[in-house]
């Protein structure tokens, strides 16, 4: 009776989610090599990868590394800035990334009431100990509220709520955190802003440059003081500008400075990404969705942190300061564009957004299709420059299959 109820218990158990100690097999062509290759992924961690021999069946997918976006507001619904967010919530958000083959992410909390982004910061940090998506929340961006209170510069963060850089105010956000704060965002030119980013290098934070109207002296002592990014460059910023004397140039050109692009189709022009990815390169260019909690709604008016936001079927705009407020696209509708535009392969594509990532911000164990990584893996299909997630694994367990949702 005892080995009959021993049994049945270890049934449900293992109908439920918990892995087996036996190695999973997935097969596809390798996304840097085009060759049919097979993964084999045992407890979490990619265990073996080995090549198909040529007498099989040619895999009917792409395989390579998941995706990893280190700035994202809130998807389907979900506004990691917006009030009464919970766990719930960001499980949501969690799964729905998956989904778009985002296997890693940054939840990222834009300018708002100071009490509003404690709490939810301290809500994303439950929901990174969360044994479902935890592992998929691998720290937050801080975007704001240290920004250029310009309009233009500031672009769809509230004005009121923007300040100047408060090392003690940041630690009191950073203690809700739970210490998982691992990139923010800030303007250089603000005053207290090169002893904070000094404060933030000590302290294992990447500070990136964005929303601001910094000249070449700040951008310089900025990132004499440790600042190593720059944040959607091109966006958040003015639409008029001195065509020689602007914030751009000087990220552009600088070498220590890697960049994030926002490579939607609708936030840079083709030629401006075709440009900054000649400057840059793929080993100095992140991607990032920028997406908001509006991206899988359906288009419409919508009130979102006390603005009127209107979203069309490609992105998000604040008519109210005549600027984009966010992006309504995942990372994948980023690679897509970027093959488009830039004529690069689809491994540089996924360089950039996985890989630098990844090794931006210390993950060892991502990025990568390599034994001993994390088994963070997406299977797809490739229909020009288009891309469509068919299967996504995080830390070996399968999270995501599209023959489910037919």
């Amino acid at each position: 009776m005892k080995s009959s109820l021993l049994i049945l218990i270890l049934i449900f158990l293992f109908s439920n989610g918990i892995p087996t100690k036996d190695p999973v097999l997935v097969y596809g062509t390798h996304y840097v090599n085009n060759q049919p290759v097979s993964i084999e992924m045992h407890a979490g961690k990619i265990s073996k990868i080995a090549p198909l021999v040529t007498s099989e069946e040619l895999p009917r997918y792409f395989v390579a590394p998941g995706l990893i976006d280190i700035q994202i507001n809130g998807f389907v619904g979900v506004d990691f800035s917006g009030p009464d967010l919970t766990v719930a919530d960001v499980r949501k958000a969690t799964k729905a990334l998956w989904k778009e083959g985002v296997t890693s992410y940054f939840p990222t909390v834009i300018t708002q009431e100071f009490s509003r982004m404690k709490e939810n910061l301290s809500v994303l940090a439950e929901a990174k100990k969360d044994p479902e998506i935890g592992g998929s929340i691998l720290g937050f961006h801080l975007e704001g509220p240290y920004i250029s209170p310009k309009k233009g510069f500031r672009g769809a963060h509230l004005e009121k709520y923007i300040r100047e850089p408060d090392w003690e105010e940041f630690l009191e956000l950073q203690e809700a955190a739970q210490q998982n704060i691992k990139l923010i965002t800030l303007a250089p030119e603000l005053e207290g802003a090169l002893p904070f980013i000094e404060q933030c290098i000590t302290s294992g934070l990447i500070v990136a440059l964005g929303h601001h109207d910094g000249g070449v002296t700040d951008i310089e002592r900025a990132v004499m003081a440790g600042a190593s990014m720059a944040t959607h460059l091109g966006n958040g910023c003015a639409n008029e500008i001195n065509r020689h004397h602007n914030p751009l140039w000087p990220q552009l050109s600088e070498d220590l400075i890697k960049i994030s692009i926002i490579a939607d189709g609708h936030h840079l022009t083709k030629e401006e990404v075709r440009s900054f990815y000649k400057v840059k390169g793929s080993a100095n260019t992140l991607l990032v969705s920028d997406a908001l909690d509006l991206a899988g709604l359906p288009p419409g008016a919508y009130i979102r942190g006390e603005r009127k936001l209107v979203l069309t079927s490609e992105v998000v705009q604040f008519p109210g300061e005549n600027v984009l407020a966010g992006a309504a696209s995942p990372l994948r509708k980023c690679i897509e564009v970027m093959m488009e535009f830039t004529g690069c392969s689809l491994a540089e594509a996924i360089k950039m957004a996985s890989t630098n990532q990844a090794k931006m911000f210390s993950y060892e164990d991502l990025g990568g299709l390599i034994p001993g990584k994390r088994a963070d893996l997406i299977l797809f299909t490739q229909d020009g420059n288009k891309i469509e997630i068919q299967k996504t694994f995080v830390k070996g367990k399968e999270v995501y299959s599209r023959a489910d949702d037919v």
